[in-house]
Parts: structure tokens; sequence; C-alpha cells
């Protein structure tokens, strides 16, 4: 990297060293976690400017504070480049994350016991569609949908004759760890059909559904929320799209409802990272991404180790270890592979016997490699040395082996010229 850490080191030397250590650590492994990436070094420098000094509660033209010139021309950008991106009415680029994201429609929207149907999270979905130990299953009446214990894929049937048993106020849409694409339409006329809301999380595909290699709930839903760092590679944080209509209840829930100053800083970010996205070798890197985890696919299905649902339409793929691996855990798998540069994270697998701190399965996904710039060969090499380590997961001289070739690749495959 060429940026400089002079006056932190100066200042405080451990801090300094932690993030020098970062910066080895990320340039020297094989970052294949499915929501993390690797921005550029302008939305970086973006997100260390003198942003972060200012307050500016409120938004663009209506700010609580004076001086705001700057941070309405910043946010503005953010806003209307999103617009572009998503095809969107209405843009709140303010909150926090994809959970706060989500917070903000829900406050929105629903009263404390409404009733809420999402994707189980043993199944894909995520801790802030109404897992108990989220607000989000504290605050609301939760039932949850799944997958075909055979196919993988989820029964739409099934999600329209729960819904209509269940009668939901608002029903969710979106994972963290589900392989397939979303049917939007149809859950959207689902939605419709019982009267309640429709809220689409593409926190995982932002990044895909803006360069339009996947499809887009926009106009299937009257919510859509999302992180803006995972595919999308902009600031880290949030964003809500929805429509005119509900536009100023979705405003008043994230501020003054739920948050207080924004963080300029990071909407700094957001604003480079999605004028990024508007440049066309953006749907060249999507398409990459897809590629590279169907080749992953099809090197792990030739080891006879099968990903869930049997494949991918997307960025990341779910290896469910219970027949290939009956005696390594997810947790063993992940400790292994990060012995030797390879950063994954155990995940559960749909009919889960084992804790989500052990499971029985890992994710894996191919954004950050792929903006190092892999294609098709490199992420064979990499499935393979994956097959190897798991295969061997106690031989030090595989171990050592796999460990080489990372490091070969990495050298070759810098993250920052």
């Amino acid at each position: 990297m060429t940026s400089s850490h002079s006056h932190l080191a100066e200042t405080d030397p451990a801090v300094a060293e932690a993030i020098a250590g970062e910066e080895r650590r990320q340039e020297e492994n094989l970052e294949m976690i499915a929501s993390e990436n690797h921005v550029s070094e302008a939305v970086m420098e973006a997100q260390g400017s003198v942003m972060t000094n200012k307050y500016a509660e409120g938004y663009p033209g209506e700010r609580y504070y004076g001086g705001c010139q700057h941070m309405d021309t910043v946010e503005n950008l953010a806003i209307d480049r999103a617009k572009e991106l998503f095809g969107a009415d209405h843009v709140n680029v303010q909150p926090h994350s994809g959970t706060q994201a989500n917070m903000g429609v829900y406050f929105a929207t629903l009263e404390p016991g409404d009733k809420i149907m999402s994707l189980d999270l043993n199944h894909g979905g995520h801790l802030s569609h109404g897992h108990h130990v989220n607000f989000s299953g504290q605050f609301y009446e939760v039932e949850q949908y799944g997958v075909d214990p055979e196919t993988g894929y989820i029964d739409y049937d099934e999600v329209a004759a729960r819904a209509a048993e269940f009668d939901p106020h608002m029903i969710v849409s979106g994972s963290s760890a589900y392989p397939r694409e979303f049917d939007w339409e149809r859950l959207g006329a689902i939605a419709d059909d019982v009267g309640a809301y429709h809220l689409s999380d593409i926190a995982h595909i932002t990044g895909l559904v803006a360069a339009g290699v996947h499809a887009s709930p926009v106009d299937h839903a009257d919510f859509v929320t999302g992180s803006t760092h995972k595919t999308i590679r902009a600031g880290r944080g949030g964003m809500i799209l929805t429509t005119e209509e509900h536009a100023d209840a979705v405003d008043k829930a994230i501020f003054p409802g739920g948050q207080g100053g924004p963080l300029m800083h990071n909407i700094a970010g957001k604003a480079v990272g999605f004028g990024e996205a508007l440049e066309p070798d953006f749907v060249d890197y999507a398409e990459r991404v897809v590629a590279n985890a169907k080749t992953l696919v099809d090197v792990f299905t030739d080891a006879g180790i099968q990903p869930v649902s049997g494949g991918t339409d997307k960025h990341l793929l779910l290896l469910d270890l219970r027949e290939s691996h009956p005696d390594l855990t997810g947790e063993d798998a992940e400790d292994a592979l990060d012995d030797v540069g390879v950063t994954v994270n155990k995940n559960t697998v749909p009919g889960e016997t084992r804790s989500p701190f052990v499971t029985s399965g890992i994710r894996i996904g191919t954004p950050a490699l792929t903006t190092r710039g892999m294609g098709p060969d490199a992420m064979t090499t990499v499935g393979e040395l994956i097959v190897e380590r798991l295969n061997n997961p106690d031989d030090p001289d595989v171990a050592s082996e796999v460990r080489e070739e990372v490091d070969r690749l990495c050298a070759e495959f810098p993250v920052y010229e």
C-alpha cells in the first residue's frame, strides 16, 4: 500500500502496529469470507478524511448544525449515484450498517409484537431478520421459512401456504448464506396476497444487483436494504431504497428515530464506491465474481464435497461437510484453512445438528479474490488447495505445501500495488 501512517506511528505505535499487521495479513492471506472485500485506496482516503470531524444531523438542506454545505454535497452524491445504480425513487444512505437499515424499516412500518416472516438463520437467513438473540426477534413475533431439505432451494408454494396461515405484517427476503437467487416477484406477490409489506435485504449482493448480473428486487419490494461494503466495495455501512410513499417514514425512523449524527466519512466512502460501481468495468468485475464462484463449485463437486443446493447463482457457496468429512466440523475446517492463509468462516447448514459455534459447514466467497484479479485458473488452484487441506487437516507436510502455494498466489495477485 502507498498509504502512510507516520503520524499514527508517532502518536500511538500500538495501534499503528496493529494496522500494519492487518495490512500484511490481508496481503498475505486469501480472504474468502463472503461478506468481505477490498475497497479501493480512493474509498479509504474518503473514509479517513476530515469528514470524520463534522456533525451533520438531519438531511441535505435540513441540517441541525451549520457548516454542512460540503456534507450536503457528498451525501447528495451518494444518494444520486445509488438512485442511478439501483433505479430507486428514494435512497437513505445514513444507516451505519445493513442491520440498522433493517431496523429503520421495521421502525418505520411495524409496532412491537407485529409479525415478521423470514428465512431461517440455519437455512441462510440473517440475525436481523428475526433471530431470537437479535432485537428483531425480541420486538416482533417471527415465523421462519426454510429450504427444501432435498434440493436446498426455497419452496415458494410452502412460503405462500405458511404466509396465509401466519398472516404476517411483513415478509423479509434476502440472506447471508443462501447461494441461490430469490424469486423477488413471487415473494412480492405472496406479500401482496396477505396484505404484508415486502422487505428485501440485498446486503450480500448489492454489487451484483447494481451491475445487473443478479435480479433486482426494487420493483417487487416496498423496501430494499443492503450493506454498502460487500460486493459493491463502497464505504462500510448500510442503505435503504424505497418509494416516495415511504420516504418520510424511513427517513424519520433513521434520524431521529434510531441514529444521531451520520458518519459522514463513511458516507463519503459510499459516494466514492458508488461512483466506481457506475464505471463500465464494474459489470465485468461482478460477472467474474459469479464465474469464479461457479468454478469453485466444479472443483468441490469433483472432489466429492457437496455444496448446499448443488451450486450457486452468486458470489458465495456453502459447503456441507457432513457426508464428505463426517469427523471434520466447520470450526475445524475454518481453523485448518486459516493455518495455511485461507480465510473462510464456519457456517450452519440446513438440518444443522451442531452448535452454531461449531457447525457442519463452511461459507466461501469470491468477491475479495476477484478484486485481486483472480480468474478461473487461479480460482481452480485455490479450490484444489482448499480440498487438499480439508482432506489432510492434520498433515504438517500438506500444510506447508499449501501455505507455499498460497504465498505464491498472494504475490502474483497483490491487493494494493
